[in-house]
């Protein structure tokens, strides 16, 4: 991978920035009623596509890495292509080959297996149960049940976080009920396989970016210590707090599942636990909670003696988890990178819930800069829930302090997130999302003007979607709340003041995906991009 970038013959850079703008979960939808980014008042994007320079790119799929096109893309994997320049196999797609291979059933997952029938304990399963393909996949976690059976573990138990948000909101209980039949046929021969806890992922152990450390321990409360309501079954938890609370999936309570004698499936001393997520951000906090010795974060206790391990490594650089059954993509070279090594001055800005995607995600699953003399990251902490309470987020103090960065730091390139799209349409509330995009858009052109006056060029594009579908059509013909991503192409739009007309005649082929924007944003830099990386848009 070349690590050193060479000097375009042709194109020069801007005497300001470059600054990449990234609308999470603005996409480009059918414009109908439930399409917030269209019934948005946007002055500063109805502008951009009018510019030579607009045109759409493939943001989901096998177009960032994965299995196949009908899977969503979201913003870790968004990021990653984004940062990375090139179409990486992620997390799903490298879960879906290891398990066919069988090269997940190696070292990590031989000693949760080994430890269990030392102990008597049962082997633990937690994660997202859904196919959402995000976060993880059902199939995946029947993959690893089924192996258990095969290879002699008599005791199985699965907690459940149950998901909402990468799927229909309320489609938890066809999930429940394909994971019980499976367990109820593996539970013979000695066998005793069963869900212990559940709860709903927003609520309950999928925290991230330490924003609320108490949705974790909810969740310890619920795995480990048992603690919680109680039920007979999952199906009926959830069809009770559906009618006691009307609340949707991702928001529903922890539970504990208990017969005659108490709960079914508490974490001990002597357990091997396999936390099936593949993707990082919502499992690293769980992972510190069993891992790190002295933990303070909430009243944990003593380190539980039990084997751990993660369906991938979650955080490269802090090595969490220690062991884990699918190595994480190795992405080497990313534009972080190249742009580093060139001593290119780099600035990354978000928010609390996206700040480890403009740093981690878009340096190739990492957390440190690649030169701390160079880069500066900054983030802004994150009003707590609920959001769509404040569906302007805290763009106005993320424009604020970027465009004071940009006077006093002087980076030559720029990534900034706003947020508010992605997260104020997982809410699936319509009315807030479609502010939260007016929000966007508002300082969308607050940083567009404060570039121009410092003869700097905007990029703007999108991760994702989600704020430009907030509905999906049933096959009865009502319309359902969707609280998921969308499969629709996002954005992208160069501001340059030098060119004709604003922005550069771009020349994208059909396939143009978010893998083109880091080649795109280095020629803008002046910068010839890697033959490896995907092509520059840029009109020859």
């Amino acid at each position: 991978m070349l690590t050193r970038l060479q000097q375009h013959p042709t194109r020069r850079p801007p005497e300001g920035p470059v600054v990449c703008v990234v609308l999470d979960g603005v996409g480009i939808g059918r414009g109908d009623f439930g399409d917030a980014v269209a019934q948005a008042r946007t002055p500063t994007l109805d502008r951009l596509r009018g510019l030579p320079s607009f045109t759409s790119l493939l943001a989901h799929g096998t177009a960032v890495g994965m299995p196949s096109d009908a899977d969503m893309g979201n913003s870790e994997v968004g990021h990653n292509a984004l940062g990375a320049g090139r179409i990486v196999d992620q997390g799903a797609k490298l879960v879906s080959g290891a398990i066919a291979s069988g090269a997940i059933f190696g070292p990590a997952w031989r000693r949760c297996v080994d430890a269990v029938k030392a102990s008597g304990e049962p082997l633990h399963f937690v994660g997202l149960l859904s196919d959402g393909n995000v976060h993880s996949h059902i199939d995946h976690l029947l993959a690893l049940v089924e192996r258990a059976a095969i290879e002699g573990v008599k005791k199985v138990r699965v907690h459940v976080l149950l998901d909402g948000r990468d799927v229909p909101a309320r489609s938890a209980l066809p999930f429940i009920d394909r994971l019980e039949a499976a367990l109820a046929r593996l539970s013979q021969d000695g066998r005793d396989y069963r869900i212990a806890s559940g709860g709903g992922r927003m609520v309950v152990t999928m925290d991230r970016y330490e924003a609320d450390w108490r949705i974790v321990e909810r969740g310890w409360d619920a795995h480990v210590r048992g603690l919680g309501r109680r039920f007979s079954s999952a199906r009926e938890a959830v069809e009770t707090y559906y009618k006691e609370t009307g609340l949707d999936d991702q928001n529903l309570p922890a539970f504990v599942i208990a017969d005659a004698v108490g709960p079914v499936g508490p974490i001990r001393d002597g357990a091997a636990v396999i936390l099936f997520n593949f993707r990082g951000d919502r499992a690293l906090e769980l992972t510190r909670a069993f891992e790190e010795e002295h933990f303070d974060k909430f009243a944990r206790g003593p380190k539980l003696q039990v084997e751990f391990a993660g369906m991938t490594q979650y955080d490269g650089d802090l090595q969490l988890p220690t062991h884990f059954l699918v190595a994480p993509p190795a992405i080497s070279g990313t534009m972080g990178e190249l742009l580093a090594n060139a001593g290119v001055t780099q600035l990354a800005i978000s928010e609390t819930h996206k700040f480890g995607h403009v740093t981690y995600f878009w340096n190739g699953n990492r957390s440190e800069p690649f030169d701390p003399k160079r880069e500066k990251y900054v983030e802004v902490p994150s009003d707590g829930p609920p959001l769509e309470h404040r569906p302007w987020m805290r763009a106005a103090d993320i424009t604020d302090r970027l465009i004071a960065e940009i006077d006093a730091y002087k980076p030559k390139f720029v990534r900034v997130n706003y947020a508010n799209g992605d997260m104020i349409g997982h809410t699936g509330d319509l009315g807030a999302t479609i502010l939260a995009v007016e929000a966007v858009d508002l300082c969308l052109g607050r940083v567009i003007e404060a570039v121009r006056a410092r003869k700097g060029i905007t990029v703007v594009t999108a991760d994702h979607g989600n704020a430009d579908q907030m509905f999906d059509l049933r096959p009865d013909g009502a319309y359902q709340v969707r609280t998921s991503h969308s499969l629709n192409r996002v954005p992208l739009a160069i501001v340059d003041p030098r060119a004709p007309g604003g922005g550069p005649v771009l020349a994208p082929p059909p396939s143009a995906g978010l893998s083109n924007v880091a080649s795109t944003c280095l020629e803008l830099l002046g910068f010839l991009p890697p033959e490896s990386y995907r092509a520059s848009l840029l009109a020859r």
